[in-house]
């Protein structure tokens, strides 16, 4: 089932950044919950996720940024995107991007990025077959400590 993530999916979707992000660094407990709760309750922030035999299995997170451009329209960011190991090559990731769109177009976005590591050539054809291109915007990143 692909469905918007809710308040208990926490764990689930903690289990699959840790796959994704290992070396993230580990939040309070408390702290951990009370971002979440934003999260999901923040209007443009949605968390996507696909749910197999109880567990979440895949996700990805959907972010709307308001703009003046483009007739005032709001455009889509996708970023972290991941499908459990137990889980993959089931079509899981296809499945949460797919609904990620829909919904951006239900939103009334006017695009949707999506940003992925250079060589992760079997991502990428996944996010071909939903219909991303490359090489129509160049994509750029900057982080804090320089990598």
């Amino acid at each position: 089932m692909i469905r918007l993530a809710n308040i208990n999916d926490l764990i689930g979707v903690l289990g699959l950044y840790d796959e994704l992000r290992p070396h993230d660094p580990v939040l309070e407990p408390e702290v951990m919950k009370k971002k979440w709760a934003e999260l999901i309750d923040d209007e443009h922030s949605h968390i996507i996720v696909a749910e197999a035999g109880g567990k979440i299995a895949a996700t990805c997170a959907l972010g709307l940024n308001r703009s003046i451009a483009n007739g005032g329209k709001p455009f889509a960011i996708i970023e972290h995107v991941v499908t459990g190991s137990g889980f993959r090559r089931r079509g899981f990731s296809r499945q949460v991007l797919e609904y990620a769109v829909a919904l951006a177009w239900q939103l009334g976005c006017c695009k949707v990025m999506l940003l992925s590591g250079e060589k992760l050539t079997a991502a990428h054809r996944v996010y071909e077959s939903v219909g991303f291109k490359s090489g129509i915007e160049k994509g750029f990143v900057i982080k804090p400590d320089g990598t």
